[in-house]
C-alpha cells in the first residue's frame, strides 16, 4: 500500500517505514504528525476522490532536522558599481512514515 501526500507545496509518494525530508514542520523531535493523502493505492484499488479520502490518513513521526545544500548567489550590474552576494540554506524535517490507514 502506498499513498501520495501533499506537504510544503510538493507531493510525495510514501510507504510505511519510509523516511523522507519535508519542508520544516513546527513539531518537536519525536512528535506524531498527520498528513492528508491526495491519492491512496491498496492492492490495485485506487482511492482518489475527496469522498473516498475523507477517512484516510497518513501518520508519521518526526525523527530529526537536517539542512539542505548551501546556495550561493552573486548579483552584478555593469557600469553602476552594484554588487550583492547572498546565500541560502533550507532546513528540512526528517519524517518516518509509521502508518497508512484508509478507514
Amino acid at each position: 500500500m502506498y499513498a501520495v501526500i501533499a506537504t510544503g507545496g510538493k507531493q510525495r509518494r510514501v510507504e510505511a517505514g519510509q523516511r523522507l525530508q519535508v519542508e520544516l514542520l513546527e513539531a518537536p523531535q519525536g512528535a506524531e504528525v498527520t498528513f492528508t493523502p491526495v491519492l491512496l493505492v491498496d492492492d490495485g484499488t485506487v482511492l482518489a476522490t475527496p469522498a473516498e479520502l475523507a477517512s484516510a490518513s497518513v501518520r508519521g513521526r518526526v525523527v530529526g532536522e537536517t539542512k539542505g545544500p548551501k546556495i550561493d548567489g552573486f548579483t552584478y550590474k555593469n557600469a553602476t558599481n552594484n554588487r550583492r552576494r547572498w546565500g541560502h540554506r533550507q532546513r528540512y524535517s526528517t519524517v518516518e512514515i509509521t502508518a497508512i490507514a484508509k478507514d
